[in-house]
């Protein structure tokens, strides 16, 4: 239990860090673009509240996840977006009472999940403590989104660890969605962590190695920055092409951000 606590404690803060940023917006400002083509603020956090809500769903009641996927039927690719623009009409205020109540009922959701319980979702069934990581992962992305419309720069935090976790657990899955076999050797990946220690994954006499700053990783594997825009550094042609094609999240493949966006 006391790493999923801890999980739930970083996925809280994650949250209220990024509640500071959009509680003082005006209803104009909510409406404004974001670097993710045709949403605004307001559909990024429509969407963290409506999957924030949807994933206490599977946590708490299997069967109506399982009805709602069900009923989603051909609509399943673009239910998504559709939430989102569906939750941006709402009244910022409200809005952002929604998303506090979801993220609040998913805490107590995902802490009455019984230990070694599998939950559903919209890809293969995942822990508990899987869930609260993705939720993390999503938050910062899309947090990440929000910062970049109002031109502010978030302080990296330790919180990045677990959105590092998975951007190494996903390699395989990046390079099957882009229809490649993924190299049957494992990577070595040494990342800077914001108090200047170390965060390691993989054998340490690996031949392919990335290695850099922790925030710049995260924000590659979220496609939040271009490659060339960081400073990460990656040893043997393997380790280069993963770069390109590296995605944390689940779905098909996205179109990131182009070179120099945020120079």
């Amino acid at each position: 239990m006391a790493d999923l606590d801890a999980l739930l404690g970083d996925f809280a803060a994650e949250c209220t860090e990024l509640e500071r940023l959009v509680a003082p917006l005006t209803p104009a400002d909510w409406a404004r673009a974001t670097p993710a083509p045709g949403w605004t603020i307001a559909h990024q956090i429509g969407h963290l509240a409506w999957t924030d809500e949807i994933a206490t769903v599977a946590a708490a009641d299997a069967d109506r996840f399982a009805k709602l996927l069900t009923e989603a039927g051909p609509r399943a690719p673009t239910f998504v977006d559709e939430a989102a623009e569906e939750a941006a009409t709402m009244p910022p205020a409200e809005l952002l009472e929604r998303w506090r109540r979801g993220r609040a009922g998913l805490i107590d959701a995902l802490r009455a999940v019984p230990a070694g319980t599998k939950l559903p979702w919209f890809g293969p069934p995942m822990s508990t403590a899987s869930m609260i990581s993705a939720r993390i992962m999503e938050s910062f992305a899309h947090g990440q989104d929000v910062a970049d419309a109002l031109g502010v720069d978030r302080a990296p935090t330790a919180r990045l660890r677990t959105v590092a976790h998975i951007g190494v657990r996903t390699r395989n899955f990046a390079y099957t969605v882009h229809g490649k076999a993924a190299p049957a050797a494992e990577f070595r990946v040494e990342l800077i962590a914001p108090d200047g220690g170390v965060w390691s994954w993989g054998p340490e006499d690996a031949a392919q190695r990335v290695t850099g700053p922790a925030l710049d990783f995260c924000l590659l594997v979220t496609q939040r920055r271009h490659r060339d825009d960081l400073a990460l550094r990656a040893e043997g042609a393997d380790a280069a092409e993963w770069l390109t094609i590296a995605q944390a999240f689940a779905g098909p493949t996205g179109a990131g951000r182009a070179a120099g966006q945020f120079a």
